[in-house]
């Protein structure tokens, strides 16, 4: 089922202008969600979000150093001040998620995993259990 809880979540999330889905206006093109659902090979809705890899592409190929994996943490994070907007991050992704803001173009739109909450937003919305957190050990 694609409820599209977690995408709406995400732009609520990183919307400037109030974290209620009730303050989105979906047809404000800044409002971009940094998940999408794509149907898979069996033509089943598949949340497709950061993987935060371990050997990322997108911090390889990065020339600004806006990309980095954080090492204690796992995590891999984007600084929008140090992007050149070159979106050679964008073309290696493996798995598609990275994207371009649909505005300016300029800043690439990117999993923070919803940086001050203890869950991200997404998983905490996901009523299908499609969505979850797992910690390697």
């Amino acid at each position: 089922m694609a409820c599209l809880n977690c995408v709406l979540a995400c732009m609520a999330e990183h919307n400037k202008k109030g974290k209620s889905v009730y303050d989105l206006d979906l047809e404000d093109v800044s409002n971009g969600s940094r998940n999408h659902i794509e149907l898979d090979k069996n033509k089943c809705p598949t949340p497709i979000i950061c993987r935060h890899c371990e050997e990322p592409e997108c911090v390889y190929t990065c020339m600004s150093g806006a990309m980095t994996k954080d090492k204690k943490s796992g995590l891999v994070l984007y600084d929008e001040e140090k992007c050149s907007s070159c979106f050679m991050c964008i073309m290696v992704c493996p798995y598609g998620v990275l994207k371009a803001d649909e505005v300016e173009k300029r800043v690439v739109l990117k999993c923070d995993m919803c940086g001050d909450r203890e869950i991200p937003r997404c998983v905490e919305s996901c009523t299908t259990g499609c969505l979850s957190i797992e910690e390697d050990e």
